[in-house]
């Protein structure tokens, strides 16, 4: 992929005084009707060789166009803020929303080619980890952005020309850190990771540009040629409902659902042994929380359930053993418009807790396979992409050393009915009753079946799903502290 770029393709003045100014206006039109229609979003990444031009480009790019709806971010090594938390957590934090255009430089390439050119990752888990980012991307492209990204190419003999020319220009000279040099000393051996990169990375919905970088004006006018391109292809975009992207439903696995049916629900704890219990598993929880081990660790506590199971009261139960400093709890509805102009489990990684941080969601990412599912608020091939995602984000959190704990709790459907009258005569649990409730109700088996094809496709050897039988509460709420105290000791003591 690299030869092409290696040619040696200018543009005159004459041409790029000609063409440059047409070409911003398209530009500023594109970008306007972009964000009319709230399309996108558009997410440019820009990578590339040292000094090749790549924030020279993303500059331009910020200059020929309305800077209130462009923004470029810099990627390098992690800030302190960003390192304690999962790698992924600061792109999330910084992707741009529908309408808008973001400009990545390096992106998620960086910890890769970084990592490669360090000698910390060996072939074998070099091409692992573009894998993941070829997961992450196609995801990105299925939640409707728009990915273009542009590596910024230099030969080795234009790169030594255009080191020496900043080293000999006064004004250009503060732009050299030292790595340009090392990487023109190392440039074979990178040459052979970048080709490596660009083949494996480059996907039918975000393929690589590879540009040269020797020439500004060729590279100006021919990255802002294919961006325009771009973001006219996002705004012809079409919005379809779920019904109509013609995707037929998955067929459920024969029998899965006595997953659920199967729970023993008659299991009790008498409330003397609950109140001894109690006690017992919240010091301990407290005390693992608090162990100098827990430090480099972070906790995520994912519950979901059937409606009225007691999934509020195990939560208070878990958060009644913490320091009130130390944790977050999110209780997870129907996304607000902010979050709906985002890829959806933007708003999870968007709490994810930092190194000795715990957090606590009350429903989860989940919902797009339960909820969503269900009632039809998206495609079957949205949901049934969403396993894998799904699994994949959870192994993202424990690989940067979260220890995720996820439990459905259970109840029959006699005993929810129970639970539900009772809320509706007792004054302060009436608000928890909503006619989306009783609608629910209705749809019991729906839920029971998404339910168990939840379970079996994401409860994966890295992050199980703990089924809990709450029909007894006292006894739910034993077994998650139980769960969790094994799950963090295990985890501390690897």
């Amino acid at each position: 992929m690299l030869e092409a770029a290696e040619v040696g393709h200018t543009i005159g003045k004459a041409r790029f005084a000609r063409e440059a100014p047409k070409l911003r206006e398209a530009l500023l039109l594109a970008q306007f009707e972009l964000k009319q229609a709230a399309r996108g979003p558009v997410l440019v990444i820009v990578s590339g060789v040292e000094g090749a031009g790549r924030h020279e480009t993303a500059n331009q790019l910020t200059a020929w166009m309305d800077p209130r709806h462009i923004h470029v971010i810099g990627f390098g090594a992690p800030l302190p803020e960003e390192a304690v938390r999962p790698p992924a957590w600061r792109y999330w934090n910084a992707m741009p929303a529908r309408g808008a255009i973001g400009v990545f430089m390096s992106a998620w390439y960086y910890e890769p080619l970084a990592l490669r050119a360090s000698g910390a990752l060996d072939a074998h888990a070099y091409d692992d980890y573009l894998q993941q980012v070829r997961q992450h991307e196609s995801m990105l492209a299925a939640e409707g952005v728009m990915l273009v990204k542009f590596w910024i190419h230099l030969s080795k003999a234009a790169m030594k020309t255009r080191l020496r020319e900043i080293e000999h220009d006064p004004d250009e000279r503060w732009r050299l850190t030292g790595a340009e040099k090392h990487e023109l000393k190392e440039y074979p051996r990178r040459r052979g990771d970048w080709e490596h990169m660009l083949r494996t990375t480059s996907i039918a919905a975000a393929p690589w540009y590879v540009i040269d970088g020797a020439d500004r004006r060729y590279r100006e006018l021919t990255v802002a040629t294919l961006l325009l391109a771009a973001m006219r292809e996002a705004c012809a975009r079409k919005v379809m409902r779920p019904a109509a992207q013609g995707v037929p439903p998955a067929p459920a696995v024969l029998g899965n659902v006595e997953i659920v049916r199967r729970l023993d629900l008659t299991q009790r704890l008498p409330k003397k042994r609950y109140e001894t219990e109690l006690t017992r598993f919240q010091a301990r929880l407290a005390r693992l929380t608090r162990h100098k081990r827990f430090a480099e660790r972070a906790l995520v506590l994912a519950f979901e359930g059937v409606d009225a199971a007691g999934k509020g009261g195990a939560i208070r139960r878990v958060t009644g053993a913490l320091d009130a400093r130390q944790y977050a709890t999110v209780p997870i509805s129907a996304p607000n418009d902010e979050e709906l102009a985002h890829p959806y489990l933007w708003r999870f990684w968007r709490m994810v807790p930092r190194r000795g941080g715990i957090t606590l969601f009350d429903r989860t990412w989940y919902g797009r396979v339960l909820v969503e599912r269900v009632e039809d608020l998206c495609s079957p091939q949205d949901w049934m992409r969403a396993y894998d995602e799904i699994n994949q984000f959870e192994e993202e959190l424990t690989t940067a050393s979260v220890v995720v704990c996820k439990f459905w709790l259970q109840i029959s459907r006699e005993e929810q009915l129970r639970r539900f009258r009772a809320r509706g005569k007792t004054p302060f649990k009436r608000f928890k009753i909503t006619p989306d409730d009783w609608r629910n109700r209705r749809r019991w088996r729906d839920y029971e079946q998404a339910a168990a094809d939840m379970i079996e496709r994401t409860s994966t050897d890295l992050v199980p799903w703990t089924l809990v039988e709450a029909e007894d509460k006292y006894f739910a709420r034993i077994k998650v502290l139980r769960t969790i105290c094994e799950r963090l000791e295990a985890a501390l003591e690897s």
